[in-house]
């Protein structure tokens, strides 16, 4: 296959795996006018984990599930939860296109925690870059002018929580199988929301549950399509693709919720947009950034524990 061809083919599994997790997010947002974030999680991570247990069982890596960096792994997997449930709260009570605007300041805050995490080097138009893309996230909120409400800070902060369990699995990426990268986000999530439910359970229909499923499966389906887009194409041309994102959430939101958003959440969320695209640029570039921490993580979601390692 020419390159040309590996590119294409990388970013349709791209476009592809970016458009199940719009639809997954759908799903989302209805369970969650019913339902607690905490028990669609719960749901949703039971369902994927059959999946996932065949992804951990193919890894023929030599040795066992202990991680080398357990307290390291331990506070990753405590991070992508506290990010899945912001993450899953967020699109439950807010516009989807502005829960996307808000979560695509991810690249930006990698490029800041690699700094002490990582140790690399953030010089001027990367940090300019940062700025920018602050300003479009004071856009999107325009504090002083709209409330300011929780599903908005649940948006910044499963950002936030993204954004730092990327980083590291970054510095422990290349020491820790990828099988207990995935395994012990995914059965500390389901001890975490088991011991929540008796405060939050409500029975569901048979319609619901299955929806619920579709969580579940759909974060795996989106996040193997997103490997498989990264292993065909450069990261370089992959990344950017994450914010088509936007596309699927206007429509989705204008034809499932009745939501228009106003041309400040356009304004933006372009602007962030642009900052984070210029971030991939950078990276991109020869001798610009000797971790690639942007570019080298596969898919900012935490979903249901389903993240792999970034190459």
């Amino acid at each position: 296959m020419s390159a040309q061809n590996a590119t294409v083919r990388g970013l349709g599994f791209a476009f592809l795996g970016f458009a199940v997790f719009a639809t997954h997010d759908v799903l989302i947002k209805v369970l969650g006018g019913t339902y607690s974030v905490l028990q669609i999680i719960f749901f949703a991570t039971l369902f994927s984990f059959v999946p996932m247990a065949v992804t951990i069982l193919a890894d023929r890596t030599t040795g066992n599930f202990v991680p080398r960096h357990p307290w390291l792994v331990l506070l990753r997997s405590a991070t992508m939860i506290t990010a899945m449930s912001c993450a899953f709260y967020a699109f439950s009570v807010l516009p989807l296109a502005e829960v996307y605007s808000l979560l695509f300041s991810f690249p930006l805050i990698v490029t800041v925690l690699s700094i002490p995490i990582l140790g690399e080097v953030v010089r001027f138009q990367r940090w300019a870059a940062v700025g920018v893309g602050l300003i479009g996230v004071l856009i999107v909120l325009r504090p002083g002018t709209t409330d300011i409400t929780l599903g908005h800070l649940a948006a910044l902060t499963a950002a936030f929580c993204s954004a730092f369990a990327s980083v590291l699995v970054r510095k422990i990426g290349n020491e820790e199988r990828s099988a207990v990268l995935i395994l012990y986000p995914l059965l500390l999530a389901i001890l975490v929301m088991s011991i929540a439910q008796p405060a939050v359970y409500q029975p569901p229909s048979l319609l619901h549950l299955a929806m619920m499923a579709l969580v579940g499966v759909f974060s795996v389906i989106a996040q193997h399509l997103i490997i498989l887009a990264y292993r065909a194409a450069p990261a370089g041309v992959v990344a950017p693709s994450q914010y088509s994102q936007i596309i699927w959430a206007t429509v989705f939101g204008v034809i499932f919720f009745g939501e228009h958003p106003d041309i400040w959440v356009a304004v933006g969320a372009s602007i962030i947009i642009a900052s984070g695209v210029f971030v991939v640029w950078r990276e991109s570039r020869a001798n610009t950034s000797a971790n690639t921490p942007v570019l080298r993580v596969r898919s900012p979601r935490a979903d249901t524990g389903a993240s792999r390692p970034g190459e």
